[in-house]
């Protein structure tokens, strides 16, 4: 338990238009809201700032509503490493890892092992099937697993429905 978020979502959109929202850092910006200062590219480390700032009362509320002991968080600092890219197959396979809610007070990134997140596109009669798959939990730490995980596993929901009204819109 606690080590694999699965999203999966068919979305009305062809796979060139999706896999282009994934992986153009500019598009990605767009609907994952965060500024990426380079290019995906496999081996890069990508550096980035969130636009806006997070709510530490309302991500205290949420983690109790989760039944978690709600924690502080560490506001991210501008043009902190957001993830490092794995593989980028065209158009069907991209793939990065990061540090799982990485803004915890109780996490400290230069100790942990970061999880690796994978877009699979497939293309349906009605779009693109695409699923979001995160996965090595198993590397976080004790303390702060179930939260890392329940906490990305609310974010994965959210993102599904951000990437939803990019790519269909009109």
């Amino acid at each position: 338990m606690f080590d694999r978020i699965e999203k999966q979502v068919v979305l009305r959109a062809p796979i060139e238009r999706v896999w282009r929202a994934i992986t153009d850092v500019e598009e990605f910006s767009q609907w994952f809201g965060v500024k990426l200062n380079e290019p995906f590219l496999p081996g890069r480390a990508i550096t980035g700032t969130f636009e806006g700032d997070f709510d530490p009362q309302a991500l205290r509320q949420y983690q109790a509503s989760l039944g978690l002991d709600p924690t502080d968080i560490r506001q991210p600092s501008q043009n902190a490493v957001f993830c490092t890219v794995e593989r980028m197959e065209a158009p069907r396979s991209f793939s990065f890892r990061w540090i799982p809610y990485g803004i915890d007070i109780d996490c400290d990134p230069a100790k942990e092992s970061p999880t690796l997140v994978e877009f699979q596109l497939e293309p349906v009669t009605e779009g693109t099937r695409l699923t979001i798959t995160e996965s090595g939990f198993e590397g976080i730490p004790d303390h702060r697993r179930k939260r890392a995980f329940l906490m990305n596993d609310g974010g994965w929901a959210a993102q599904v429905e951000n990437i939803r009204r990019y790519v269909e819109r009109a």
